[in-house]
């Protein structure tokens, strides 16, 4: 199969051999795809190794033959984003997480816009961080089949923005039915919260707090065995700055 003019956002890249590179790219019309990159060290061709580098907007020219493409030509098509400090593991992130969890050769339209607001909003100083990721992480699950219905619960009933609920893979959001301890509470989403996914619009902070440890156990689920090095990082930077502050 010949792929022409396709628009793709590198998500990751690695040496191959001596001169050539193994690159991870999400398009817009074949989903993710694996391509091998030839000879893209070699001094002719920097401007191709150049534009394929993680979070840049290509246009490709590939052949695919099985799993894996050999490309033939690329060109950014924009400046990849300027990003500095959280923003910078965030983007690690996305893309780790993207890599991880979108099948191959899948299209998949919806996500790969949802990628594009994504990568842009990540400049965004008016737009905490939290919010960026907590919606690209609702969007990727709904595109692969793993989404809820965010404003409704496993009953049928509509989302009470004064409740808190869990995720219960198998039958959708469940309300938490009592009290409990402050552990388990801590393992739920407002009810605010997640209207306001359903909705999208950015939910009060505490509201917002509550989506990320229920949000990193679905995601974790469906990773399998083995997280993400972008969640190793963030840990071992907040535990660097925990005794910066002693």
């Amino acid at each position: 199969m010949h792929i022409q003019s396709e628009h793709a956002f590198v998500l990751h890249a690695r040496p191959w051999r001596e001169t050539s590179l193994l690159v991870e790219v999400f398009c817009a019309e074949h989903g993710r795809i694996g391509l091998l990159a030839r000879g893209v060290s070699t001094g002719k061709r920097h401007l191709l190794r150049a534009a394929l580098q993680p979070l840049q907007c290509i246009r490709l020219e590939a052949l695919a033959r099985g799993e894996l493409a050999t490309l033939k030509n690329a060109e950014a098509m924009d400046a990849a984003p300027r990003l500095e400090g959280d923003a910078v593991l965030a983007a690690f992130y996305l893309n780790e997480l993207t890599l991880r969890l979108v099948p191959r050769q899948d299209p998949l339209p919806m996500l790969h816009a949802a990628y594009a607001r994504t990568r842009q909003d990540l400049t965004r100083t008016d737009m905490p961080l939290a919010w960026t990721l907590r919606r690209y992480e609702r969007d990727l699950l709904d595109a692969i089949g793993f989404g809820f219905e965010w404003d409704m619960d496993s009953e049928g009933r509509q989302i009470d923005p004064g409740a808190r609920y869990w995720f219960d893979i198998e039958h959708g959001l469940r309300r938490l039915r009592h009290e409990r301890s402050a552990q388990t509470r801590g393992q739920t989403a407002t009810g605010s919260a997640l209207l306001a996914m359903a909705a999208d619009t950015r939910p009060a902070a505490q509201d917002l707090a509550s989506l990320r440890r229920p949000m990193r156990q679905l995601l974790a689920h469906y990773l399998g065995g083995r997280g993400l090095k972008s969640w190793e990082m963030a840990a071992q930077l907040h535990r660097l700055e925990r005794i910066g502050q002693q």
